[in-house]
């Protein structure tokens, strides 16, 4: 029979719900870790204990959720084309009309971020038109949270002038049951989660809770700003920290891809292109720019092509849109054999486009080549 003593209110160093009954050099109180935490062993506590977050990738079903990569550009019109605009990279910017910008800000006050993606109303704007974003997760990623209780979190701050009743930012998480299809035509189109967020100037996280249906296939977030009357110089929100993970607590945020490698690699599934990473599609440059050249002009070349490989393979054939040097699409830069010299707007064109590549071909009419840039795109 144990003789050991038992503790009791009077002598237990235990102070509030969740605590441990533990063991420094005498008896000692382990505190309660925060929602979502797991106990693990640290021999440099006291007690040999603490809690801490989980930091595993492939937790957050949302790809760049802490807004840090932007191939598209870190500034752009929002286009009243449903699909015609992006923000941060996996996230669509969406307005029925015109006279809204997304932006990155990368430059925020937030403890373990560096930046957010800003929604705005332009000064002066009239219109009381939603503005939203949203990314949509495809089929493969989706089906594992199925059935399954889910928590989106996020933080979120207003501009001095957001506009939105309330200081409001609707939240939602739509469901389908079909198979990669935009979010917007969803099979069996359900609404997970349809809830507001209050916004202050100060940074706040938000987070919401769902059970998934058992035949859930496919799902969106999305975020709305609703605007009313006419737009201030700051009429807008900003966010940062996007995570949908399976479970009823928000714990701590970790990338889609674990580290910005990954990010980057898991945004490139959908989108990649030739140019540096912080310069936009459509630019005039050189830099990173593939290219063919047949340094003679003995060789017969009414035609030439050229196959570049996709740095990731994509979730499908995606769509190749080239530009010459100048920035023109549907172009490439001619190379002359004889002299080296450039000649932008040559016509060109790409086809048997797949996974992790395609081709490029050119009927230039003389010995030499080419130069250019591409943009594949297998978005949802």
């Amino acid at each position: 029979m144990a003789t050991g003593r038992v503790p009791t209110t009077a002598n237990s160093p235990l102070t509030a719900k969740g605590d441990l009954f533990g063991y420094s050099t005498t008896q000692a109180r382990v505190a309660v870790g925060n929602d979502g935490e797991t106990l693990v062993a640290d021999s440099s506590t006291s007690t040999g204990l603490r809690y801490q977050g989980t930091m595993a990738a492939g937790k957050n079903a949302i790809i760049n959720g802490g807004m840090d990569i932007w191939q598209r550009g870190t500034s752009s019109a929002i286009s009243t084309n449903i699909g015609g605009s992006w923000g941060g990279d996996r996230f669509l910017a969406y307005r029925a009309v015109s006279g809204a910008t997304v932006s990155q800000n990368s430059s925020i006050s937030l403890d373990g971020f560096k930046n957010a993606m800003r929604m705005q109303r332009n000064s002066g704007n009239t219109s009381t038109s939603g503005i939203t974003a949203i990314q949509n997760v495809e089929s493969s990623m989706a089906i594992p949270y199925a059935g399954k209780t889910v928590t989106l979190s996020f933080w979120g701050r207003k501009g001095a002038d957001y506009s939105a009743t309330s200081s409001a930012v609707a939240v939602y998480l739509w469901t389908g049951t079909g198979t990669d299809q935009a979010w917007y035509a969803y099979t069996g189109q359900a609404t997970a989660i349809s809830s507001t967020a209050v916004l202050t100037t100060s940074w706040q996280r938000f987070s919401f809770t769902a059970t998934l249906a058992s035949t859930v296939t496919e799902f969106a977030t999305e975020f709305l700003f609703n605007p009313t009357g006419t737009a201030g110089t700051n009429d807008y929100w900003e966010f940062t920290g996007v995570q949908l993970e399976v479970g009823s607590v928000a714990t701590n945020f970790t990338r889609a891809g674990g580290t910005i490698q990954g990010e980057l690699a898991a945004c490139q599934r959908y989108y990649e292109k030739s140019y540096q990473l912080t310069t936009a599609p459509a630019t005039a440059d050189q830099t990173g720019s593939y290219g063919f050249c047949v340094g003679t002009n003995t060789v017969s070349a009414t035609y030439f092509t050229y196959a570049p490989v996709l740095k990731v393979t994509k979730r499908a054939t995606p769509t190749i849109t080239i530009y010459d040097l100048a920035g023109n699409s549907g172009k490439v830069t001619k190379v002359s054999a004889v002299d080296l010299s450039l000649t932008d707007n040559q016509t060109a064109t790409a086809d048997r486009m797949g996974e992790s590549g395609f081709r490029i071909y050119s009927a230039l009419g003389t010995a030499g080549g080419f130069y250019g840039h591409y943009v594949a795109s297998a978005e949802l």
